[in-house]
């Protein structure tokens, strides 16, 4: 019998099918900077002309193991989305404006429908957050993964001009801090939520204090911050730094932004934390301080502004449809984040 790639397991007309597909779905995200895209070798983008010393700012990131859920689930419908959304809401922090997102893919195996939804949701998050899918790859290594698992990178592109890079810097004693709330786990803790939660439930299961089945929950994407944020920017809110949630929690995250001699003094019971943290940390008897480093714990986004400036920047994100809470205040410490 004569081998071929295909029976080695891999096989390419499939795979310049799917990015056929891919192509055709992506077009909606498609701007106007975008000269070569999805196809060719590599992608090139022309810069904005409207900036004075414009800057290039960069993120990759991945899902985790929130896959594995995904897997067990049988939808990978909003795997997408958290991917472009990890990436974006990193380049956010900067008061960059993300405007190119490319994809990485590996399996065992492609299968054809499987890899569309994933795709789906990739378009999805980039028409959120206003960027182009440029490109991407996706790769079939059977002796890599097993059946039926994949795995998913996302690189990010953002432009700022110098002279409007947020870097935390700027922040001073007096400074509100402002919290986004999240969708829930976001793409976080997932190694820790699953050893927990599946010890006594299973994903069908409709817990009386959820309103959708645990799976579900489980697999709600990660929000996308980009547009409110990058509105009230445009409109010249006084946003001094900015932390995107995600591993590490508030006091992992919000620090890296906190300048020296100073603490963000963090109130938690200023806003109400989901219930499915409240399950997680009941179930597996999980200290507060173990918890509030590994989950976002219902704060997906924090903003330290001006505080002459926090009622205009909450209207702001009202009128864009995102709901701001004052979570604390920046006093003089030794740094870093302090919960009370």
């Amino acid at each position: 019998m004569k081998m071929t790639y295909k029976k080695a397991g891999v096989d390419i007309g499939k795979a310049d099918r799917f990015v056929e597909e891919i192509k055709r779905i992506s077009k909606v995200t498609l701007r106007k900077e975008l000269l070569l895209g999805i196809g060719g070798f590599a992608a090139a983008m022309t810069i904005p002309r409207n900036m004075k010393t414009p800057l290039i700012v960069f993120s990759t990131d991945g899902v985790g193991t929130k896959l594995l859920v995904a897997e067990m689930m049988d939808d990978f419908s909003t795997v997408g989305i958290d991917l472009v959304a990890m990436n974006v809401n990193d380049i956010l922090t900067t008061g960059a404006e993300p405007i190119c997102f490319l994809d990485y893919i590996g399996t065992s195996r492609l299968e054809e429908k499987r890899g569309i939804e994933i795709m789906k949701g990739i378009v999805r998050g980039c028409e959120m957050a206003g960027c182009s899918l440029a490109g991407g790859e996706t790769a079939e290594m059977p002796d890599m993964y097993p059946f039926g698992r994949y795995e998913l990178v996302g690189f990010a592109i953002g432009i700022v001009d110098r002279g409007k890079i947020i870097t935390g810097k700027a922040i001073k004693e007096g400074d509100v801090v402002i919290g986004l709330p999240s969708s829930g786990l976001h793409s976080n803790g997932y190694s820790l939520a699953r050893k927990v939660l599946f010890k006594k439930y299973n994903l069908n299961e409709r817990l009386k204090t959820l309103k959708k089945s645990l799976g579900e929950e489980l697999l709600v994407p990660t929000k996308i911050y980009v547009k409110p944020v990058l509105k009230a920017l445009k409109n010249g809110r006084k946003i001094k730094g900015m932390a995107h949630i995600t591993g590490g929690g508030i006091p992992g995250n919000l620090s890296r932004v906190i300048p020296e001699g100073l603490v963000a003094e963090i109130r938690r019971n200023s806003w109400d934390v989901p219930v499915i943290f409240k399950i997680i940390q009941e179930e597996g008897k999980v200290e507060d301080a173990e918890m509030f480093r590994t989950f976002n714990m219902g704060i997906g986004f924090i903003i330290v502004s001006d505080r002459k400036d926090v009622d205009n920047l909450m209207n702001d994100l009202e009128k864009t449809g995102e709901r701001g809470i004052i979570i604390g205040e920046i006093k003089k410490g030794k740094g870093g984040v302090k919960i009370v």
